[in-house]
């Protein structure tokens, strides 16, 4: 009976031990990746100087062309020790990507596209939050090769208390013209309209009946790392006055870091690190996640979920599709 005690205890230990494996392989990423991120650095600092133009009515604000114009450019190959450390970072394996980019790190490289695509728009874009994310993976990024991105304003959805600034970027290889489409939502907060429509018991919940995969503990410093692998330096992930002085009672999590962690723990979990078996994924941020926290991850049927705990608030909500 004691030796079988012992062994329940054990697995009960390595049980929780795997639960915990993702965010147990944070490690400290190296500054010298701030080097590879000029053209997302320089697209932030940007939009900050114009929307501080915007502000005091130095630049014009036209109302928006829909769809936009295509901004486009040529991707070179991404440094191969920075996409590693990024993978570990977000819980997943580089062995499983045999040459492959992870299409969830598409921000890495979108984001300068994007940023050039709303210029001048008639909204306080200094004020966008990021609303979520589809990503359709149809065939892969190559790791050591060029790709093609062409980025577009496909709508902006505005009803007087937030504006929903919809962008797509399409990402092109010579074996695939659209190998992974990933369409952007940012939310503009407007402060008019109807503000009776809103409620938080309207908020969705993780299910009370929802299988865990994982559970992550991320402290405040997942911010500044990832802004390292990524460029997104939005000082409302890293510095907490920035954050507080925002609305927020510490430092947020990106939401991109949330989706990646969430792909990572699908590819780990369910698909047993075949990459190649997620076809699409559709997600909303649907709660600032403040770190430091402790969330798990959870699905039920196609949905996805990351939360406190079942039956608990939910940050993203979402569905994938599996490749057949």
């Amino acid at each position: 009976m004691v030796e079988s005690r012992v062994g329940r205890q054990e697995l009960r230990r390595t049980a929780a031990s795997q639960k915990f494996e993702e965010v147990q392989s944070d490690m400290a990423v190296p500054t010298r990746y701030i080097l590879n991120q000029g053209p997302v650095i320089g697209a932030i600092a940007r939009a900050a100087v114009v929307a501080l133009k915007s502000a005091s009515g130095q630049e014009n604000q036209a109302p928006a062309q829909i769809p936009g114009p295509i901004v486009s450019a040529s991707i070179p190959p991404r440094p191969a020790d920075m996409v590693r450390d990024y993978i570990k970072h977000v819980g997943g394996d580089p062995s499983w990507y045999k040459g492959q980019l992870p299409a969830h790190m598409f921000p890495q490289w979108v984001f300068p596209l994007q940023a050039r695509g709303i210029e001048g728009l008639q909204y306080p874009i200094q004020r966008v939050l990021n609303g979520g994310s589809r990503l359709q993976i149809n065939s892969p990024l190559p790791l050591h090769q060029r790709f093609e991105l062409k980025v577009q304003l496909v709508d902006i959805d505005d009803d007087g208390r937030r504006a929903v600034v919809h962008q797509r970027a399409v990402m092109s290889t010579s074996a695939d013209p659209e190998a992974v489409i990933a369409d952007v939502y940012g939310i503009v907060p407007l402060g008019g309209g109807d503000k009776s429509k809103k409620k938080k018991d309207d908020r969705p919940r993780v299910p009370v009946v929802v299988k865990e995969l994982a559970r992550w503990r991320l402290g405040t410093h997942v911010g500044l790392e990832f802004a390292k692998l990524t460029g997104d330096f939005n000082p409302i992930h890293w510095i907490p006055p920035a954050a507080r002085a925002s609305g927020f009672r510490n430092v947020i999590n990106h939401g991109f870091s949330t989706m990646a962690r969430a792909i990572e723990g699908l590819n780990r979990n369910v698909f047993s690190g075949d990459v190649s078996k997620l076809e699409s994924i559709d997600v909303q941020f649907r709660k600032p996640l403040v770190l430091p926290a402790e969330v798990g991850l959870y699905i039920d049927d196609d949905r996805v979920f990351v939360g406190d705990a079942p039956g608990g608030p939910a940050y993203l909500v979402g569905t994938y599709s599996v490749r057949s």
